[in-house]
């Protein structure tokens, strides 16, 4: 990390789920290990769905980078429609950051029922103090 007062923009970790290349089995998927270093903090981010995921039951998809859940609360696929926005759990609060002990990737975590299409990217802003 530079040490100055001048280094003030936060990266921003890139994330994307698509059935084409990871397939939508139920179960977890993770994308882009170790893209986000350890000792980061977490502070916020956006979800986009660039193509509705579908599947022949009412499947759910939860986000999360340590802990279950931890970006986005398992979703009824319903609710992630072509085109949305959705905002991650961190929302650059003190009560709600998470902090990076080891490297991170993000992980999509399908579950209910198997997804037979879909695309969703997460933007996740965060802050290396190490």
């Amino acid at each position: 990390m530079v040490k100055s007062s001048l280094a003030t923009a936060a990266p921003i970790a890139l994330f994307e789920y698509d059935f084409d290349e990871h397939a939508g089995a139920q179960g977890a998927i993770i994308i882009g290990a170790n893209r986000i270093p350890a000792g980061s903090i977490i502070l916020d981010g956006i979800i986009y769905v660039i193509t509705a995921p579908l599947s022949e039951g009412s499947a759910t998809v939860a986000i999360s980078v340590i802990g279950a859940n931890d970006l986005l609360t398992a979703t009824a696929i319903a609710t992630l429609s072509v085109n949305s926005f959705h905002d991650l759990v961190p929302v650059c609060t003190a009560a709600t950051v998470l902090r990076a002990t080891a490297p991170l990737g993000c992980t999509f975590t399908i579950a209910t029922a198997d997804l037979t299409a879909g695309k969703i990217a997460v933007a996740i802003r965060y802050v290396d103090l190490y």
